[in-house]
């Protein structure tokens, strides 16, 4: 029991270090591999594909499916991505803080930025005020739903008519709401 409340004290420090995700200015660009939502949050282990410890973060390069809602940009694991409405393109922060990101970990990158196969928007990074590299697309911010747990899943999409599913172009797929 003590080990598994120390694991979990130990996971609710990571989660708070992330939770300050806003970033500061400035969107870059090169080749970089991306952690998986296990390694971002707590809450987002049970999101992971892989079923791997929460330290562990798995480099991962984004790449495109197909799902219900049309082609989309997942990670290497077919875990889907999203935008949040409530960001504002090439501004170099996130809107999603405190809170959010408990549902919503941000994609992020131990380089400058992602590599991609078939994504043909623009993409970069931005700096968390805590130094991580945050994965944009055509200057927005990425992040996962934490409520998809296998690839392909896209429940995040229309979630409080605010988070949308990414397209390769890099644009938001705006269609009806899950219900949420």
């Amino acid at each position: 029991m003590k080990q598994h409340l120390g694991t979990g004290l130990a996971a609710l420090a990571l989660m708070a270090a992330l939770a300050g995700c806003g970033g500061s200015p400035g969107t870059t660009g090169t080749s970089a591999a991306v952690t998986s939502p296990a390694a971002t949050s707590p809450a987002a282990t049970t999101a992971a594909p892989t079923g791997g410890s929460p330290t562990a973060a798995a480099a991962v390069d984004l790449k495109t499916a197909s799902s219900s809602a049309g082609n989309i940009v997942v990670d290497a694991n077919g875990m889907s991505v999203y935008f949040f409405t409530n960001d504002v393109k090439d501004s170099g922060t996130s809107a999603c803080t405190g809170a959010c990101l408990g549902m919503w970990p941000p994609v992020l990158t131990t380089a400058a930025a992602p590599s991609a196969e078939g994504v043909s928007g623009t993409l970069g990074t931005i700096t968390t005020p805590d130094g991580a590299k945050q994965v944009t697309l055509n200057g927005l911010p990425l992040y996962y739903y934490v409520q998809d747990k296998n690839p392909g899943d896209i429940l995040g999409q229309g979630v409080n008519d605010v988070w949308y599913l990414a397209n390769p172009a890099g644009e938001m797929i705006r269609t009806a709401s899950t219900g949420y």
